[in-house]
């Protein structure tokens, strides 16, 4: 390579360098760290806050819940005293290790605060090493002083003595809209599903394609199909070019339209549509009944993410009309069905996302039963103790629950797990591991197989073998997960930047802009996870996504934003995500053929001046999603740049995973070779902890003389291998 003024001869010492300060500033368990704490500092503030006002059965009298705090690991001893305990004692005393949760909460009648309390929520479980975690904040010593080792990674949580961890889920991607081909021998030709998951719950909502034409949208509670055109008239749209208009301005697509709204001319109102709903769910009801239950069931049930209110019906007959153009788009040729297993469409929960979750059920149950005991009292005309009236027992018994046994809400099992402790290798790769919520049983050959997208996000060869071969699957080393910010500042930013809101461009439409209508089939539209925001006033929206990228880069956006761009023969589109569970890696930024880093910024890294965050705020690294990887032209190797290239591998041996990573020269090896080492190295017998003399492990393997390996990989001391070895040469 030429030394140019802008161009660096990239060692393999510089990119390690790079490498070996993403792991130590992130660690290996950061995922489940930064999940957790996003939970307890701002999650928990969320769930509480939705609560809102709590309405009691006597007039004029509710109950505000104005904030929420959490306190530091304590256990209160039998004697009536509260201590602080550490991750230790809990262990050794078979305790929980939890922090005490409390509410500020109000009580009003007629508008005049009665009585402010603090009052007991209930316990949480703190998880070893994060935010609520005193032993976070200490040095070496003073964990070595407290009895624990302090090469443990957390990650992990004490419920009565025994170590738990939260295996990370993956999922589909929730509020995106998939389309596929139907299966063959039934009535179905092409199928639309959302999964609607708005905080709480998550409702998924079908919309078929029949052989005749029509459209059939499918939503849980209500039993039967309901055609498309009442659904849209139900959500307020009337007239059938209003309709039309919300699917597509393209006249192709609105012919394609006309057996939907040929199939239901009789029913022409927004009322009637209603009433059509509510007979399928209030059966021999009167006509005013029927219609409110079904007001009911669209503001709460369908499209949840876009809102519970009336005034939010015109969103979701956009989103509807979204929905159906995607469908009809397939039909036409016009676009690909969607893959499910590209790691664009996935998302994983970590701990705090499913926590949350739980949180929510125990929260809302505490709530329900708080509301009686207040009325109950009222009724008796007692005078209110509300901290007395509260069961903190009703969170703290549901939350150690779930986490000591693994059954979740929703009917999930083996959500937690007990950590592997046979050496340092299985207790790591435990902590990074991913589980696909299908069944064991059937084939799923799509599923199980490696997806190129999978590249730097998932280890090619740590899989089991056997029934969960491909189901079970291990982060790489470079992978990192978004932990998702607020989508609303990101909307502000896309109108400063011309987007043009989709309901300004509706009500265009509406009132007969004949001009629009002609140009906006060309325009490319904008998506904002998942949901269409509105139109760029471009037919190339490639100075958009520049600017984009250039604001991330000068740090003015924030950095877990992820934008790409489809642009075919009929499609434009522009998808910019900013959700949480996103599986992103680190890549250097090439711009002209020319690295943008330095060999003097890399000199710093290794001095310590610069850490690796400091390098993605000044621009020479940057997180991409499998969606934004899509549009780039990544190199393996610096001697491969041309001008085309956009981005350059930290480290490509970083694709492979903990276990993995302990192989030595396993670019020799034979690819089953790799997978049944991935595995034994999680089965060597070695020193799992420094703290071994003081813990009580009912089973515990040590080894008496474990030697570091002659031949190592670089990862090992990054890893902390060399200092808790297992095995003998």
């Amino acid at each position: 390579m030429q030394h140019g003024a802008g161009n660096i001869d990239l060692t393999p010492e510089d990119r390690w360098t790079l490498m070996e300060a993403f792991i130590r500033e992130k660690g290996l368990v950061r995922q489940h760290l930064d999940s957790y704490n996003a939970f307890v500092t701002s999650w928990i503030k969320d769930i509480v806050r939705e609560m809102g006002r709590i309405e009691t059965s006597q007039p004029g009298v509710y109950i505000e819940v104005l904030d929420v705090r959490v306190g530091e690991p304590q256990f209160r001893e039998v004697e009536g005293n509260v201590e602080r305990i550490t991750p230790m004692e809990a262990r050794v005393r078979n305790l929980t290790y939890a922090a005490p949760v409390k509410l500020i909460i109000a009580l009003y009648e007629n508008g005049i605060e009665i009585t402010r309390q603090e009052v007991p929520l209930g316990e949480l479980p703190v998880m070893v090493r994060s935010v609520l975690d005193p032993t976070s904040r200490m040095s070496r010593e003073e964990l070595i002083r407290i009895g624990e080792d302090w090469r443990d990674p957390g990650g992990y949580f004490i419920i009565n003595g025994s170590e738990r961890v939260i295996v990370t889920q993956e999922d589909l991607a929730p509020n995106r809209v998939f389309v596929d081909k139907a299966k063959e021998g039934t009535n179905i030709t092409f199928t639309a599903k959302v999964i609607s998951a708005s905080a709480g719950y998550r409702v998924p909502i079908i919309l078929d394609r029949l052989k005749d034409g029509t459209l059939l949208i499918n939503f849980p509670p209500v039993p039967t199909k309901i055609p498309f055109a009442i659904m849209m008239r139900a959500l307020g749209l009337e007239s059938d070019r209003d309709i039309t208009l919300a699917v597509s301005a393209d006249p192709v697509i609105q012919r394609e339209l006309m057996p939907s709204l040929l199939q239901v001319r009789e029913i022409g109102t927004q009322d009637d549509a209603l009433d059509y709903i509510g007979s399928r769910v209030a059966l021999g009801q009167a006509r005013e009944a029927r219609i409110e239950r079904a007001e009911q069931i669209i503001d709460n049930y369908f499209l949840p993410h876009l809102g519970t209110t009336r005034a939010d019906r015109l969103r979701k007959a956009l989103y509807l009309g979204q929905i159906a153009c995607k469908l009809l788009e397939l039909a036409l040729g016009r676009r690909e069905p969607d893959d499910k297993d590209h790691y664009a469409n996935r998302r994983l929960r970590l701990a705090g996302d499913l926590l949350a979750q739980l949180f929510r059920v125990a929260f809302k149950q505490f709530v329900k039963d708080f509301r009686y005991q207040v009325e109950r009292h009222r009724l008796r005309g007692r005078k209110l103790n509300l901290r007395a009236l509260a069961r903190p027992d009703i969170v703290t018994d549901r939350l150690r629950h779930a986490l000591a046994t693994g059954n979740w809400v929703g009917g999930r099992t083996g959500v937690s797990q007990i950590i592997d402790r046979m050496n340092l290798i299985s207790t790591h790769s435990h902590l990074r591991r991913t589980v696909a919520p299908l069944s064991r049983g059937q084939p799923h050959f799509e599923a199980r197989d490696l997806h190129p997208t999978q590249w730097g996000r998932i280890c090619p060869f740590e899989t089991p073998e056997g029934p969960n071969c491909g189901l079970v699957k291990n982060l790489a080393l470079s992978a990192y997960i978004s932990v998702g910010i607020n989508s609303g500042g990101v909307i502000e930013i896309l109108k400063d930047l011309g987007v043009i809101p989709i309901e300004e461009v509706f009500r265009s439409l509406r009132a007969g802009d004949e001009e629009l209508e002609e140009r906006i089939v060309r325009y490319a539209k904008v998506f904002v996870d998942g949901t269409l925001i509105g139109y760029y006033f471009k037919e190339d929206a490639t100075e958009l996504v520049e600017t984009i990228r250039r604001l991330r880069r000068s740090g003015r956006l924030h950095h877990e934003i992820n934008v790409s761009y489809l642009r075919t023969g009929y499609l434009n589109e522009v998808y910019i995500n900013c959700d949480s569970g996103r599986v992103r890696r680190p890549l250097l930024i090439v711009e002209n053929g020319k690295l943008k880093i330095t060999k003097d910024v890399i000199r710093k890294v290794k001095q310590g001046e610069l850490s690796f965050s400091d390098l993605v705020s000044m621009g020479y690294v940057e997180y991409l999603d499998a969606e934004e990887e899509e549009d780039t032209y990544i190199a393996i190797d610096p001697k491969d740049l041309t001008p085309e290239h956009t981005h350059i591998e930290i480290w490509p041996p970083a694709i492979l995973g903990i276990a993995a990573a302990t192989i030595p020269y396993a670019e020799h090896n034979q690819s089953p070779r790799n997978a049944y080492q991935s595995a034994m190295a999680k089965q060597a017998i070695g020193f799992y902890a420094s703290n071994f003399h003081l813990r009580f492990d009912s089973r515990a393997h040590f080894l008496h003389y474990p030697q570091k390996p002659v031949v190592q990989t670089r990862f090992l001391d990054v890893i902390g291998y060399n200092d808790r070895p297992s095995g003998q040469n």
